[in-house]
């Protein structure tokens, strides 16, 4: 039996992104994780993040990287290329959070969502990629890109699928939608490099990237890519004419709320992606696939695992039923294992084998790049009303 490596870990960030990247962490069980600390510019969260968590809290990135062999960058997109670079530089493993990068305005208080062209910030958003792949070219370290979507079970259960039959996709369509993000800092394209397309578009859009190479690596030994996207982008609650029932959020700056994007790939096979902050109910993610020798469809959220029903509000008040969703009573999909379900934990247990074992990932540079690609020759397509936009791959 192979003795389990240690490896050493330091997180990035002490936020959201870096409190369920901790908490997978805890169920890994092919390697030994020592959590060593934590970095953030942020004192205020980063000192409790640490006590609560009996880690180190550093007061420089740079002694944090040197003191571990993987760090997992869990910042606000906007630093995810200077962190990943410098954690590469070290030769040190990166876990990147999504998006890989992107494009963030000209710095200026002026700047605003709605006024640059997009074809600005396509060229941007692949300077950022190429940086960060010569970067890993450079490294003994890689980058492994905290895409969850590829490693949700349903997905894996498609990967086995292709792998084994050899189908063809013909068309995969997908979403991610629910009624707004809770962060202040999301309604400005400043801070999350867009909208909606890129905040929940690319899980579903990653999903169908990666899938379509897994079709092409089982059949033909090498990855299928996508060739065109045609797209359109749209602030629905922005509009004079919205009506606000209190339901779903409505104070975005500069940000599409909804959007829908037509992918061909290579080979001349579709996706279709849709992702939006119009929905009510709970968080919506699916992903379906027709083959020409099957049809899968991925319920993710919800799924019916489990039902319950719920008379009393109050009954639930301790218990938690599934992300996203406006009310505990009546009938709802309650998640028994919401992480499981998403692919946090089996993400993280793929990249510590990765680091200790070399066992090639899933998720990677590559598919991060082409995944950023794409979302920003969708921004540029939506800016042309639809036309199509070739996409560059890397």
């Amino acid at each position: 039996m192979q003795e389990k490596k240690t490896v050493r870990t330091g997180i990035v960030g002490s936020g959201f992104s870096a409190t369920f990247h901790y908490h997978a962490l805890s169920k890994i069980y092919g390697t030994v994780v020592d959590v060593v600390g934590v970095y953030s510019i942020d004192k205020s969260t980063a000192v409790p993040y640490a006590k609560d968590r009996n880690i180190r809290n550093f007061d420089r990135i740079e002694e944090l990287i040197d003191e571990v062999d993987v760090v997992h960058v869990c910042v606000p997109p906007i630093s995810h290329e200077e962190v990943s670079v410098a954690a590469l530089s070290r030769n040190k493993f990166v876990i990147c959070e999504k998006p890989l990068t992107g494009y963030f305005g000209d710095g200026s208080d002026q700047f605003h969502g709605d006024k640059f062209p997009r074809q600005k910030a396509l060229d941007a958003a692949l300077g950022s990629c190429e940086r960060i792949l010569d970067a890993e070219a450079k490294s003994q370290g890689r980058l492994l890109y905290a895409e969850n979507w590829v490693y949700m079970p349903s997905i894996q259960k498609e990967r086995e699928i292709l792998e084994k039959t050899g189908g063809q996709i013909l068309w995969i369509h997908g979403e991610e939608a629910h009624s707004g993000s809770h962060a202040a800092y999301y309604a400005y394209w400043k801070n999350g490099g867009g909208g909606v397309l890129i905040g929940k578009g690319c899980h579903p859009l990653t999903a169908a990237l990666y899938l379509k190479r897994v079709e092409g690596r089982a059949r033909d030994g090498k990855p299928i890519r996508p060739k065109t996207v045609t797209a359109r982008a749209h602030a629905l609650t922005r509009m004079p004419t919205f009506r606000d029932e209190g339901l779903i959020r409505c104070d975005y700056h500069d940000i599409d709320d909804f959007s829908m994007i037509h992918v061909t790939f290579e080979d001349g096979t579709l996706a279709t992606v849709f992702a939006s902050d119009i929905v009510v109910g709970g968080i919506h993610n699916w992903l379906e696939i027709c083959a020409n020798n099957h049809r899968a469809r991925c319920n993710i959220n919800p799924n019916t695992a489990m039902e319950t029903y719920n008379p009393i509000e109050a009954n639930f008040k301790d218990i938690y039923v599934v992300e996203k969703i406006e009310t505990k009573a009546g009938w709802a999909c309650t998640s028994p294992d919401e992480d499981w379900f998403t692919g946090y934990p089996q993400e993280m247990e793929a990249f510590y084998r990765t680091v200790a074992y070399g066992q090639e990932p899933e998720s990677d540079s590559l598919l991060a790049a082409d995944s950023i690609s794409t979302i920003y020759s969708a921004y540029l397509s939506a800016e042309r009303d639809g036309a199509a936009v070739e996409i560059k791959t890397f």
